[in-house]
């Protein structure tokens, strides 16, 4: 790896050439580099995908230029949002994945129960009697949770 780029090869194969500008908020990435032994040519980032990688690299990019309000993920449905903060976590990333958890917590916000539960994939293990008396014991918490949100 020339000293001028880091080579970072995706989940999916894919190798992209970043500068060590861009590479610098990637925790995961800086400590690879600080604890090879030799010149590392290829980092290998084994929970990121090449779609992920050049996402983080145009968040970086416009955040390096002071324009990471531009940033948008509007066009990623749930399942992407999720997957991409994923990778993000991976790489240790603390800007970005704030931005990110900012971006989950508007999707659920004023959703009912039941769309958190889908959206997260988390089942319901209550009986229908547990949930009634945790929905008469809590109903403050339930108020408007009978209908059913946008999408």
């Amino acid at each position: 790896m020339s000293s001028n780029t880091i080579s970072l090869k995706t989940s999916d194969g894919a190798i992209s050439e970043a500068s060590p500008t861009l590479t610098k908020n990637m925790k995961t990435v800086q400590t690879i580099i600080g604890e090879a032994d030799a010149d590392v040519s290829i980092i290998p980032l084994l929970n990121v995908s090449s779609s992920h990688i050049n996402k983080i690299i145009e968040y970086q990019t416009l955040s390096d230029d002071g324009k990471e309000k531009e940033f948008s993920v509007e066009e990623l449905n749930n399942d992407e949002v999720k997957e991409f903060l994923l990778a993000v976590h991976y790489l240790n990333m603390e800007s970005l994945f704030e931005l990110l958890t900012g971006v989950v917590a508007d999707r659920i916000k004023n959703k009912n129960v039941g769309y958190v539960r889908e959206y997260f994939g988390v089942e319901n293990d209550f009986t229908p009697k547990e949930e009634a008396e945790v929905r008469q014991r809590n109903s403050w918490t339930f108020k408007g949770d009978e209908v059913e949100p946008d999408e």
